[in-house]
């Protein structure tokens, strides 16, 4: 199936693991709010898409039966994972974008510098998940 990139919604405890973007010209939504993840190397797969961006843009490296939901919209591959809050503590900036930081699922959604779709897939995310 054709697809351009990967994202992973990324939990660390209760909160999600969120990066911003940077202002480099020709850059999609510059200064917004983002998931890791990023633009499909050929031949790979959305899983390996999404693992290989988080590796290089926080320095985690999941194994792929991390993955416990996907989804594609849009182009895009979308995944979540829920690791402990302790994981924090191994999040190394791999330098792309303006920095990251941990935000609850709640607060992403109603920011108006998130990435609107991205807001729209964690939504629909939460709900399935609140409905069990």
């Amino acid at each position: 199936m054709e697809f351009r990139g990967a994202k992973l919604i990324l939990f660390l405890g209760d909160d999600l693991l969120i990066l911003r973007r940077d202002h480099t010209e020709g850059i999609p939504w510059p200064g917004y709010l983002d998931f890791p993840g990023g633009a499909r190397e050929p031949g790979e797969t959305g899983v390996e898409c999404a693992l290989r961006e988080t590796i290089e843009e926080v320095g985690l490296d999941l194994p792929p039966e991390t993955l416990s939901w996907e989804r594609l919209h849009d182009g895009l591959w979308y995944y979540a994972a829920h690791l402990p809050a302790e994981r924090v503590g191994d999040v190394v900036w791999g330098g792309e974008g303006e920095g990251w930081m941990m935000m609850s699922p709640g607060e992403f959604i109603a920011r108006e510098d998130a990435i609107p779709h991205f807001r729209t897939v964690l939504r629909d995310y939460m709900e399935l998940r609140e409905a069990g």
